[in-house]
């Protein structure tokens, strides 16, 4: 039997809601990525060029460190991997997450939440935190509420 998880970074609940409504849908386990420093509303300030969030995005190298490294990546066939998306991209702690495990032979399908804009080049930006087998599919981006049907019906067409 197929193994599904949804894992995901939230830095002001927007995320966590839809994730956690997405893996009830689609009957997953539930994984939340977490910075060893949390984010406060000043880090998150994109509009400030010396907040953290801008530090760190503008430094395509820059890895947030983990919380813990807890999740069962192996246990899992296919990973829904959620985030908000963050200057037309994943935020880098999502790099850091996928660099933490072994993500062979896994499908990772991305889903996200946005202010305005859609995934970008975010595929082409996390493709090399993973093994060349893993496949990273971009998915969809879900803003606003979603239903319980609209969430199992969108889960069953990517899994």
């Amino acid at each position: 039997m197929r193994k599904t998880l949804v894992a995901y970074f939230s830095a002001s609940g927007t995320t966590a809601r839809v994730a956690k409504e997405l893996a009830q849908a689609a009957g997953a386990d539930l994984y939340e990525i977490r910075p060893a420093v949390p984010y406060t509303k000043a880090d998150l300030n994109w509009m400030d060029k010396n907040s953290r969030s801008s530090v760190e995005m503008n430094d395509k190298s820059s890895r947030p460190t983990l919380a813990d490294r807890d999740a069962d990546i192996a246990a899992y066939d296919t990973i829904l991997l959620g985030f908000p998306i963050w200057w037309y991209v994943a935020p880098t702690i999502i790099n850091s997450f996928l660099e933490s495990y072994d993500f062979s032979g896994k499908k990772i399908v991305l889903f996200a939440t946005s202010g305005g804009s859609g995934f970008g080049r975010t595929v082409a930006g996390l493709k090399s935190s993973v093994a060349a087998d893993a496949a990273i599919v971009e998915g969809k981006l879900l803003n606003g509420r979603q239903t319980a049907a609209s969430l199992k019906t969108w889960a069953e067409t990517v899994l």
